[in-house]
């Protein structure tokens, strides 16, 4: 099992940046897929962005494209998230998530095995 927690939330501006972190213990770090997802409140958890190991590739929701750059340094176990030109409605609880299939279905919460505690980011507008 990985243990996941992540880092870097607070409250930011509306156009200011954040870079959020999620380190990851346990079983080998460099053997999972990594995903962000968000969770904004009276709304279900949605899919941000994910990472592969080898590549790597990536993957963004359409709304933080060109915005958030999702990146990895699997020395420290550490996957981050680069988050550019906030707005107010990228505000939510932000979970980081890992997975061991080999298949790549980054964008269902059900491909994940293991999750963070979440961390909160508040844009002002």
């Amino acid at each position: 099992q990985v243990q996941l927690v992540e880092s870097g939330g607070g409250l930011v501006q509306a156009g200011g940046s954040l870079r959020l972190s999620c380190a990851a213990s346990g079983r080998t770090f460099s053997s999972y897929t990594m995903g962000w997802f968000r969770q904004a409140p009276g709304k279900e958890r949605e899919f941000v962005a994910a990472i592969t190991l080898s590549g790597p590739s990536t993957s963004y929701t359409d709304s933080v494209k060109g915005r958030f750059t999702i990146s990895r340094d699997n020395a420290k176990n550490t996957v981050y998230l680069q988050m550019n030109s906030l707005k107010a409605e990228d505000t939510a609880v932000y979970y980081c998530a890992s997975s061991p299939n080999k298949y790549y279905n980054p964008r269902s919460p059900t491909y994940y095995n293991a999750w963070g505690q979440g961390t909160q980011v508040t844009v002002s507008s």
